[in-house]
């Protein structure tokens, strides 16, 4: 096997470095216009609680308090400001946060471009899509920086820095009622975000059936193939919606349409999700050592302020710890290094993190970006240093938390 060249991203020794909160959960969303969102926004609309977050991901910023790249309070429009209204994302985050304990923030990223097709969406052909559309749907397409999937992409990076994704939520196919194809083009998009962002296999994808009784029902045969592309896709129902928008397509829904679609999406996504949703003990223990942080949020002036709880050596107490079927574990907001632990570092392939024992207690483990424990290296003590072989790892980033008695370190590496 070749050694794999690995490049250390560690904070310097007065920085705080806030690792992904596995209590922060995050949902894409993409589609066309009716994922935009084309009803009129009421008052009911403009209240949303603090533990719904959108991060906005077109680059026009007139809409109040919304920045790309940024978290903000989830109020609608969630897409963009060019036409965006209120669509299904809005009520799937709020009734996402209902159904889910107080502990449980929920984010969204939403990227929608009215009319277009899913090719918009294929990262290996939309420039050639994009080049053939009207100047009105250019206009949107370079609102996400000329490339809608890329830009999808590139805030699931940043927002993973920050939560743990756990589904897709999908409106399109009105555009493309009549290409046999989609099911197939839908779930190559699929497999590229599950591969651009390293995410697990078993990432949920929820599609919308449109207006039954619109110009472009037929997009439901296409949609209820999709199941047949993968045991992670799912239909969710438009039964009972045909009161259509009256704006002379007859493909949009009303405004109570939309809150009402955005509740099945969420009642899905908990149905598929399970104990997926529940909380994450924020705190591990063993007989030698205890680590403990509190969830750690969205890192922007907008979001509610976080916190966490300082790290703490214990050889003689155990604390039990319910924990979700995924084994996510928390990595809190700490110093990189300490007096007791020093800069991470490589040679010859090997990350050796330096560290001052005298006889304390050690703990040294690798988490994903997801906040998944990986790997234990507690045990690997020698000479002054913790350390582990490099290609023990695919190619990523990851956290590398080492506790030396009441010290604690977090440092980012990254594995090319």
């Amino acid at each position: 096997m070749n050694i794999k060249k690995v490049i250390m991203a560690a904070c310097a020794a007065s920085a705080v470095y806030a690792a992904p909160d596995p209590n922060f959960h995050i949902y894409l969303a993409f589609g066309q216009s009716n994922m935009e969102g084309q009803g009129d926004i009421g008052n009911e609309d403009r209240t949303v609680d603090e533990r719904f977050q959108v991060l906005w991901a077109a680059d026009n910023g007139s809409c109040s308090g919304k920045t790309k790249g940024r978290w903000s309070k989830a109020t609608p429009p969630l897409a963009h400001c060019q036409g965006a209204k209120l669509g299904p994302t809005d009520y799937f985050g709020r009734t996402m946060v209902e159904k889910t304990d107080s502990q449980i923030k929920v984010g969204v990223i939403v990227v929608a471009v009215a009319g277009c097709s899913i090719q918009l969406f294929d990262k290996d052909n939309y420039a050639n899509y994009a080049r053939t559309q009207q100047s009105w749907m250019t206009q949107r397409i370079n609102d996400y920086g000329g490339n809608p999937y890329g830009r999808l992409i590139e805030m699931a990076k940043k927002a993973q820095e920050d939560g743990v994704i756990k589904g897709i939520i999908f409106h399109q196919g009105e555009t493309d009622a009549g290409n046999s194809q989609w099911p197939y083009s839908v779930k190559k998009v699929y497999d590229n975000i599950i591969k651009d962002l390293g995410l697990d296999s078993d990432i949920p994808f929820l599609a919308g059936e449109v207006l039954r009784s619109g110009s472009s029902s037929g997009a439901n045969q296409n949609i209820a193939k999709l199941p047949q592309q993968s045991k992670n896709f799912y239909v969710v129902s438009s039964e009972g919606f045909n009161q259509a928008l009256g704006d002379g397509q007859n493909v949009h829904f009303t405004p109570q349409e939309y809150r009402d679609f955005g509740k099945r999406y969420a009642e899905k996504m908990v149905e598929v999700l399970g104990d997926k949703i529940k909380p994450v003990a924020t705190a591990t223990s063993s007989s030698s050592v205890a680590e403990s942080s509190s969830a750690v949020g969205p890192t922007s002036s907008e979001v509610a302020p976080k916190s966490s709880s300082s790290v703490t050596a214990s050889s003689s107490s155990h604390q039990h710890v319910h924990r979700s079927s995924s084994s996510t574990e928390a990595i809190g907001a700490v110093a990189a290094v300490s007096s007791a632990i020093g800069k991470a570092v490589v040679n010859s392939g090997r990350v050796s993190v330096p560290v001052k024992v005298n006889g304390d207690a050690v703990s040294a483990k690798v988490f994903s970006m997801q906040g998944k424990m990986l790997l234990d290296f507690g045990n690997s003590y020698s000479m002054g240093t913790l350390g582990f072989d490099a290609s023990r790892l695919p190619q990523g980033n990851y956290m590398v938390s080492v506790q030396v008695g009441s010290e604690r370190s977090v440092q980012k590496v990254q594995i090319k």
